[in-house]
């Protein structure tokens, strides 16, 4: 009976020690702090119409240039413009000595005035001779050379009068007139200096009405983007001169050569730009943007959000449970500091914006949301431009 008790009473002690040490266990697993999830930020992702484009180097032409030379040779009596202005066709601008050309036109007026004269005598001796041969009163061979003697004077009179012309073209080619509309440069021959027929420079006038920019577009990009194109599309362009963040100018592709250069596998292609208050001139640096297509709607990311691995670009996609899941998805063009996504996200997908950087696929995560904003950036051709500056300017 006494070792009965003995065993009981040790059972019982075990039994209180055992629900014990289980009590002091659990305690401390409740006690016992949870790991924090990680916090990133998510943002759901946006969708704009975005449109493609390719960028090409040219320098600005004028469609018309003249490099201003005399038809005939003189001193510089005076010069008749403002260097630097605008002109207009046929307006007066160098003044060549007129007194040798004005001589050469007297006398050969006075050279016409004798062979009028001496034409009118031989035409008057001519009827004489043929009333005189039809009485018999002279020779048949007189009479036939008073009437050659009426076709010589003829043709001097003629010759006289066609030098007299060529003589009054020199006397007027001493006034030396714009041949174009355009702006005017520097005289590079001043007041008393001798200028040669055909070969001294004056100035130069290049037309300020609009600006033509040629650009080279390689075989392949014509192929792939622009093989339907023609002139009579008129493709939009936009324009950015050296110094200016924006791209400030609109144009249009007038001009699509017709042949690729064999040597360099590219088409030449111009565009024109309106000239607007001389803000464009012939030869400066420009970058010309054309766009291949119309905007279309796309899904839009920081490009810092995309992951690379072995086989693919991804994103961290968010699920309602707060887990990061693995989605692929296809690279389209950038668009400063976004990408265009082609395929791999819908409108209402929320993304990791950092990317993997701190967290992977499956991991859950405490989100920080965030709003994308691309409205500082040029998603289209229509964006780079300024049409506030463009309406001002035309």
């Amino acid at each position: 009976m006494l070792r009965f008790k003995l065993h009981k009473l040790t059972a019982i002690g075990t039994f209180i020690i055992l629900v014990t040490a289980c009590g002091e266990d659990n305690s401390q697993a409740q006690s016992q702090p949870q790991p924090a999830k990680t916090q990133i930020d998510v943002a759901q992702v946006i969708a704009k119409p975005v449109q493609a484009w390719f960028t090409y180097t040219t320098r600005l032409q004028a469609p018309q240039q003249v490099a201003l030379k005399p038809r005939v040779s003189g001193v510089i009596e005076s010069i008749e413009f403002t260097e630097g202005q605008k002109v207009n066709e046929g307006d007066l601008l160098f003044r060549l000595d007129p007194r040798p050309y004005a001589a050469q036109v007297s006398r050969l007026k006075a050279q016409v005035e004798s062979a009028k004269a001496a034409f009118k005598q031989a035409e008057s001796e001519a009827q004489r001779a043929q009333r005189l041969r039809k009485r018999d009163a002279i020779s048949a061979e007189e009479a036939e050379s008073r009437a050659t003697a009426v076709a010589q004077a003829q043709a001097q009179l003629a010759a006289l009068n066609a030098q007299l012309a060529a003589a009054q073209l020199d006397l007027d080619f001493t006034q030396i007139r714009a041949p174009i509309n355009g702006t005017i440069s520097r005289a590079e021959i001043t007041k008393g200096n001798t200028v040669t027929a055909n070969q001294s420079v004056l100035t130069s006038i290049v037309s300020n009405e609009k600006m033509y920019a040629y650009f080279d577009i390689d075989e392949r990009t014509w192929n792939q983007h622009f093989s339907d194109a023609s002139a009579e599309d008129q493709l939009p362009v936009v324009m950015q001169l050296l110094g200016n963040k924006k791209y400030s100018h609109q144009g249009n592709v007038d001009f699509i050569d017709n042949q690729i250069n064999p040597s360099t596998g590219t088409l030449r292609v111009r565009a024109t730009f309106p000239a607007r208050a001389e803000i464009l001139r012939a030869g400066a640096f420009a970058r010309i943007r054309l766009a291949s297509q119309e905007a279309a709607q796309q899904v839009l990311i920081p490009e810092k959000a995309i992951g690379t691995d072995l086989k693919n670009r991804f994103v961290l996609v968010l699920d309602e449970h707060n887990t990061l899941q693995y989605r692929a998805v296809s690279l389209g063009d950038k668009y400063g500091e976004f990408r265009a996504i082609t395929s791999g996200l819908a409108n209402n997908d929320i993304i990791a914006v950092n990317g993997p950087a701190k967290v992977g696929p499956g991991m859950p995560v405490a989100p920080r949301k965030t709003d994308l904003d691309a409205s500082s950036v040029a998603l289209t051709l229509k964006d780079q431009a300024e049409p506030a500056l463009l309406t001002a300017k035309q």
